[in-house]
């Protein structure tokens, strides 16, 4: 390849890279969002590691959460701002070391958008009370949904029924 030809290629995987990176941008925390706080709140009013999930999408390991293996009736609720989001009527065991769903308790529950930080597009699922990131939604759940929502137990509270 030739010296124009490799710049050339470098120059679209540029642009593809920058692309990417402003896709990520468009994440929940960019949405508007019923309930508020400034980031130093957020940091006052989490634990470390449910900032680090809820505010900068992170991830916790897996197997860590004893929401894991939570198995009363009850409903999981948002750990950031106490929305419900969860029953535990539709959590399973997905094998996967987090704990999962394959609906949310209603429509307007949680939100969705296009989370590109790894490469690729996933569905990144969030409260849609405050925006929070909880984790991806998956196609490969049980029935009737066929969905997995894979969630970060940090970001949930469990309150028994």
């Amino acid at each position: 390849m030739d010296r124009t030809n490799r710049r050339t290629v470098l120059g679209w995987l540029g642009l593809g890279t920058a692309a990417l990176a402003l896709g990520a941008c468009d994440r929940a925390e960019a949405k508007s969002f019923p309930v508020k706080l400034s980031d130093a709140e957020w940091k006052r009013k989490l634990t470390r590691d449910q900032y680090y999930v809820l505010r900068q999408a992170g991830t916790e390991r897996s197997f860590t959460s004893p929401l894991n293996k939570e198995k009363r009736k009850g409903t999981f609720h948002c750990a950031a701002c106490d929305n419900a989001l969860y029953s535990s009527a539709t959590k399973y065991d997905s094998g996967t070391g987090w704990p999962s769903f394959w609906q949310a308790v209603d429509k307007g529950a949680v939100g969705t958008s296009t989370d590109y930080k790894i490469g690729y597009p996933r569905t990144e699922v969030h409260c849609a009370d405050c925006g929070g990131h909880l984790g991806h939604i998956f196609d490969d759940g049980p029935r009737p949904t066929g969905k997995r929502h894979c969630i970060n137990g940090v970001a949930l509270k469990f309150r028994p029924a």
